[in-house]
């Protein structure tokens, strides 16, 4: 089996809901990743990628019509680039990459972008369906949100407000940090668009709050339940933004005949199911079992990603897995930069491409839970 490799792997900046990106139409967002790698790396797009993979949570209205194929050709890529939308909810770009990659190993194609796109102030979350059928409830009690979900994971393990509050402070002040030491610098790709009439450069997540701090948390009303019976609320949850992502992967013989330099290798991936009401656990037997097919251990990984749709989620996970905070979520997680659905899995494995690169460092794992009760998870190596 041949090895898929990460050659490069780029990002938008993160505008918060109805931001710098508002009157940005998601298919002009999904296309600036994609020039970006071609820019990056100079190839010729109509001859050298093979198809287009794009995550999509919410592929209605604007983000219709197979978004994965309009965004090539919005980029200029002309006609001859195909493209695929898929929707595996919040893991979805991630998914684009896994699929990308294994398409490769079994030599069915040499060169391939995952990535994904959400604007969620355009397109917001949930319209595209908010009810199941009555045969649904022949095999289950309920349907929960993913916020209570996570509510029942923080009363299972007794998490405490205040130590989901540290998570999340944690991952404000990771991000401020990241940031002012440029470590975000070759990720990010400036996005020129229209706003209000003018045009603005946006180079930077609009998210995040470096400066929080647990007694400004504390003050926060919680967002699912009632005072009093609760502990997650809109600072220890991911944000709110717009934004895209893509990855570009190739074979590794193709890599050498285009001169490309990896990154990154895809070592393994996962996806598995959970219970749909608590839904939010699947990043543990994720993780367990792409370690298990890896044939490796937590302590052999150097760098995890842990999506932070909730704190109680990442919590759940370390206690479970027995992984350390400090090596996890080091630049900051959705909580700061925020959580644009379709594209967060993608984004999470270009974080990972570059810290290793830049620390040197050489495995990596990133994992999201997903809604319905999924959990998905990859392992790269440094090159």
């Amino acid at each position: 089996m041949r090895n898929a490799v990460i050659v490069d792997a780029v990002r938008t900046p993160f505008g918060k809901q109805n931001g710098s990106f508002r009157d940005t139409h998601p298919q002009d967002l999904a296309a600036e990743p994609l020039k970006a790698l071609e820019d990056r790396n100079g190839f010729d797009a109509p001859n050298t990628i093979e198809d287009v993979i794009y995550g999509c949570v919410t592929p209605i209205d604007e983000q219709g019509l197979n978004i994965a194929r309009l965004a090539p050709m919005v980029a200029g890529w002309g006609d001859d680039v195909p493209g695929v939308q898929l929707n595996r909810m919040c893991g979805s770009g991630q998914q684009a990459i896994n699929f990308a990659a294994s398409m490769v190993m079994a030599g069915q194609h040499d060169v391939l972008i995952g990535g994904g796109v959400e604007h969620m102030t355009r397109v917001p979350m949930g319209s595209d369906g908010n009810s199941v059928t009555d045969t649904y409830f022949e095999h289950f009690d309920e349907v929960t949100t993913q916020g209570e979900g996570a509510e029942r994971i923080a009363e299972e393990y007794g998490f405490t407000r205040e130590e989901l509050d540290e998570i999340a402070v944690d991952s404000q002040q990771r991000w401020g940090e990241a940031w002012e030491a440029g470590h975000y610098d070759d990720q990010i790709v400036p996005v020129e668009t229209e706003l209000d009439g003018e045009t603005v450069t946006v180079e930077q997540d609009e998210h995040p709050r470096p400066d929080t701090d647990v007694e400004t948390l504390s003050n926060l009303p919680l967002s699912f339940r009632e005072e009093g019976n609760g502990v997650q609320h809109a600072g220890n949850s991911s944000g709110i933004v717009d934004g895209s992502s893509a990855v570009l992967v190739a074979s590794e013989e193709a890599a050498a005949e285009h001169g490309w330099d990896p990154m990154a290798r895809i070592v393994q991936t996962e996806v598995v199911g959970v219970d749909p009401l608590t839904m939010l656990k699947g990043p543990i037997p994720a993780t367990e079992q792409v370690l298990d097919k890896a044939d490796m251990d937590v302590s052999d990984i150097d760098l995890f990603e842990v999506n932070e749709a909730f704190a109680a989620v990442v919590a759940a996970w370390l206690e479970e897995t027995g992984a350390s905070w400090e090596d996890t979520n080091v630049n900051g997680g959705a909580i700061a930069h925020g959580h644009p659905l379709g594209a967060t899995g993608s984004m999470l494995l270009t974080k990972l491409a570059h810290e290793l690169q830049r620390t040197g460092q050489d495995y990596a794992l990133s994992t999201m839970c997903i809604g319905f009760g999924q959990g998905i998870a990859t392992i790269i190596e440094r090159m």
